[in-house]
């Protein structure tokens, strides 16, 4: 646990030293505000929706862009070699990585709070239980979509490669779920293509009820492709 907090630290510290951090949480925060209060001041209703429904599509091209780095610029400086000789397991590696990416994320999600206390400060009344489970779900919802990213970047170590195989990674995982997909599947693969996909089962949280089904979801998602991240980096020690 130590070592993966040594690789937490080591990596969530190095967001903060570069622009980049700081240009991502602007334009997510620019795009995310602007696209909420463009409906929300048409359809006058205090409500969150207007924020949520758009980020499945906003994460397949914001999460990818964090994840790209993950191992990419690793394998590019010459950097991952020297990481795998370490005295430390794969898996405190990947952990520590992954937990650092999150916390990133977590704090560009949370700078959004601003829009719910907007609401309030505007004489809103919203439902506070959507609005609580919505952001359970975003988060939940960025975990996978960075799982699938970080394990697209172990494989390449040019970050816009990195960065255009997670989307369509990830979109792949969004889309699969989808009516326009299912329609087309037998009965059986209609609901395993339906369970599969990101995208329905953040619709069902962002209803405001925690499914049991919904959370061992996401973690089921997050915890494959570390597990196939970690397998990456068995086979690059080999190498």
């Amino acid at each position: 646990m130590q070592k993966t907090m040594a690789i937490f630290k080591k990596e969530f510290k190095s967001y903060f030293i570069s622009p980049i951090a700081y240009v991502f949480i602007t334009v997510f925060l620019a795009v995310s505000n602007y696209l909420f209060f463009h409906v929300f001041f048409l359809n006058n209703q205090a409500e969150m929706r207007g924020f949520f429904d758009p980020l499945p599509i906003i994460f397949l091209f914001f999460i990818p862009a964090i994840a790209m780095r993950s191992w990419a610029e690793e394998r590019k400086v010459r950097t991952l070699e020297l990481l795998l000789t370490w005295p430390i397991s794969d898996l405190e590696v990947v952990a520590g990585k992954f937990l650092a990416s999150f916390c990133f994320i977590a704090v560009t999600v949370l700078l959004t709070l601003t829009i719910p206390i907007s609401i309030l400060l505007i004489g809103g009344k919203p439902d506070l239980g959507p609005i609580v489970t919505g952001y359970i779900g975003t988060l939940l919802m960025g975990g996978a979509y960075l799982a699938i990213g970080m394990w697209v970047s172990s494989y390449t170590e040019n970050q816009i490669i990195a960065f255009l195989l997670g989307v369509v990674a990830c979109f792949f995982f969004y889309i699969i779920g989808s009516p326009f997909i299912v329609m087309f599947a037998s009965s059986f693969l209609a609901s395993f293509f339906t369970y599969l996909g990101l995208g329905g089962h953040f619709e069902s949280i962002q209803r405001g009820v925690l499914d049991s089904r919904d959370i061992i979801y996401y973690f089921s998602i997050i915890g494959f492709f570390l597990f196939l991240n970690i397998q990456s980096l068995a086979g690059r020690k080999w190498e």
